[in-house]
C-alpha cells in the first residue's frame, strides 16, 4: 500500500512542520525527543474527555480550573456529582462530567487509583471509546495504537485521499497504522493533530471529504442550549418550574420535558416543588 521511503518522507513532513509549530497547551508535557518530560495519566484523561466535540480554545480556558479543583482521581471520586458540573459548566455535552466522575470511582475501585495503561481496560470506563482510549495510551504511556480524530482524519486525507470524496475511515486507518512512529506515538500523533489544524486553516477543511463529515448543528436556540442553562441556573440555586420559565424565557411545556430528560439522567431531583442538581 505505502512503501517504505514514501513513508519516510511523509513522517518526515509531518515531524518538520511541528518542531517548527508545535502547539502548547496545559495538558501537555514537554515532548519526548525535543525535551524528556513524563506525563500525568490522569491529567490526560481529563484533557481527551474534555476535547470530544470540544474545541481547544473552550477547553485551554477549563483544564486547568479543572484540575485544579480535582488534582487527582481520587480527589475526583470522592467528590460531589454537583461540584463537578459546577467545574464543568461551560464546556457543554454535561454527560462527560458524570462519566468522567464515575470513571475516576472505577479506577479508583478496580485500578488501584491508577489510570490503566491498556487499551481493554480503558475501554471499560465510561466516556471512554475507541478514539480516547487511543489518546489515552499515546499521550500518558507512548503507546502506539492506530487511531483517528478529527485532524488526524484532515491529514490523511488530504495527503493521501485528496482526489477522492466520501472517504471512510476504515480506508484511511491501514494508512495511520502503516505511518505509526512506534518509539515515540506521544510526539507522532500531537505532530499529526498540530498538522492538521493547520491545514483546516490554510485549506478548506480536508475532513469535508469523509463519509463521516457533519456540519454541527447549530447552538444558539438548540435543546443543547436549553439543557445547559436549566443545569447553570440549578447550580446557583434550586428553582421551581415557574422559576426557571422566568430566567431561561422557555415556555412551560419545553421546561418540563427538560426537566423530566435531565432527572432520568440523574443530573438533577424534584424536592417536593423545588428543583435541584442532584447531591
Amino acid at each position: 500500500m505505502l512503501a517504505k521511503p514514501k513513508i519516510q518522507k511523509f513522517q518526515k513532513e509531518i515531524y518538520r512542520y511541528y518542531k517548527a509549530h508545535r502547539r502548547n497547551f496545559a495538558w501537555r508535557p514537554p515532548s519526548l525527543k525535543l525535551r524528556k518530560g513524563k506525563a500525568d495519566p490522569y491529567h490526560v484523561l481529563v484533557s481527551e474527555v474534555m476535547l470530544q466535540q470540544t474545541q481547544t480554545s473552550r477547553v485551554e480556558k477549563k483544564y486547568p480550573l479543572f484540575v485544579k479543583q480535582f488534582p487527582s482521581v481520587q480527589t475526583l471520586a470522592g467528590a460531589s456529582p454537583s461540584a463537578v458540573l459546577g467545574a464543568w459548566s461551560g464546556l457543554g455535552y454535561n454527560r462527560r462530567a458524570t462519566f468522567l466522575k464515575r470513571a475516576a470511582e472505577i479506577i479508583c475501585e478496580h485500578f488501584d487509583g491508577k489510570v490503566p495503561a491498556s487499551y481493554e481496560a480503558l475501554r471499560q470506563l465510561p466516556g471512554v471509546g475507541h478514539n480516547t482510549a487511543g489518546a489515552v495510551l499515546a499521550f500518558a504511556f507512548n503507546i502506539a495504537v492506530p487511531f483517528i480524530e478529527t485532524n488526524v482524519r484532515s491529514v490523511f486525507i488530504h495527503h493521501f485521499f485528496s482526489k477522492k470524496k466520501r472517504v471512510s475511515d476504515k480506508i484511511i486507518l491501514p494508512y495511520v497504522r502503516l505511518t505509526l512512529d512506534p518509539g515515540n506515538a506521544r510526539d507522532w500523533y500531537y505532530a499529526l493533530m498540530d498538522y492538521g489544524a493547520m491545514l483546516k486553516e490554510k485549506y478548506s477543511n480536508p475532513s469535508r471529504k469523509s463519509a463521516h463529515h457533519q456540519k454541527q448543528s447549530r447552538f444558539e436556540g438548540s435543546h443543547r442550549q436549553l439543557r445547559g442553562m436549566i443545569l447553570k441556573t440549578l447550580l446557583v440555586k434550586p428553582r421551581t418550574q415557574k422559576q426557571l420559565e422566568s430566567v431561561v424565557s422557555k415556555n412551560a411545556s419545553e421546561i418540563k420535558t427538560t426537566l423530566t430528560e435531565l432527572t432520568r439522567e440523574k443530573f438533577i431531583e424534584k424536592y417536593q416543588h423545588i428543583w435541584r442538581v442532584c447531591a
